[in-house]
């Protein structure tokens, strides 16, 4: 079964401004996803009961869910620092340097039906990776800043997790049957025994990549039980028991005043 694939060709160098204002100017992009993805939320209940009687997403739902996550990824993919290029909005631009290939795809209808539960375990993965990545944001972001250049195991590390958030959000949003898989990466080719191209289709990971991964998860998975215990450790106080809270109708009324 097909699974949905990211192709990103790296920049030989990033002009600093862009990488200094990286996140200010991808705001707009933010926006713009944020009502997108309200949009978003009302076709994939719609979608879910389409495909229980279906076995797959009505095209209308199939064409609006897949542009939104190939947008999605697209501006991900400038927030990650794998490209330089600003991304188009919503509509892709075959010249942008960032290809999400989406094949919306039938599917067994209890895997529809139970969806929201298969998907917990990739979903976990993909949300400490994700932390993991972004524990050490500020590093990458400030190593690019300076370099201009992004290290090549920090861009194999990052597009694999653009790959496997893609694959996450794909399978969430009922656009395939496919489970997300291959956070590692792709086997290398072995009738090929070539340079490894810059391209990430296939992905192929280096030690350096497949070693960024693995820190990025171990990151991940600290980052959030470390949170979870301080919550845990320091609950939110209840207004009722507030020590800056007063009952005004109990205070003394000062005559004169």
């Amino acid at each position: 079964m097909y699974r949905q694939e990211v192709d990103v060709h790296p920049p030989e160098r990033q002009r600093r401004w862009t990488v200094l204002l990286r996140l200010l100017l991808l705001v707009p992009h933010q926006v713009v996803l944020f009502f997108l993805f309200i949009a978003g939320f009302v076709v994939v209940i719609i979608g879910w009961f389409a495909a229980l009687a279906l076995g797959r997403l009505p095209k209308w739902a199939a064409d609006f869910l897949s542009l939104l996550v190939a947008y999605q990824i697209r501006v991900t993919a400038s927030s990650m620092l794998l490209v330089d290029t600003y991304p188009p909005f919503v509509v892709d631009d075959e010249n942008y340097p960032v290809r999400v290939d989406i094949r919306p795809s039938s599917m067994s209808r209890w895997t529809v039906l139970f969806r929201v539960v298969l998907i917990i375990p990739a979903a976990l993965l993909s949300m400490f990776v994700s932390y993991g990545w972004a524990t050490l944001g500020f590093f990458v972001w400030l190593t690019v800043l300076i370099t201009g250049r992004t290290p090549r195991p920090v861009f194999d590390a990052n597009a694999a997790v653009l790959r496997f958030n893609l694959r996450v959000n794909a399978y969430s949003n009922l656009l395939t049957g496919a489970y997300p898989r291959r956070l590692f990466g792709d086997a290398p080719v072995v009738s090929d025994p070539g340079p490894r191209a810059e391209r990430t289709w296939p992905l192929v990971l280096g030690k350096g990549g497949r070693a960024m991964v693995i820190i990025y998860i171990v990151l991940g998975v600290l980052a959030y039980a470390g949170n979870a215990t301080v919550q845990a450790t320091y609950p939110p106080m209840p207004p009722e028991h507030s020590q800056y809270q007063y009952d005004y109708a109990e205070l003394p009324v000062v005559p004169g005043q």
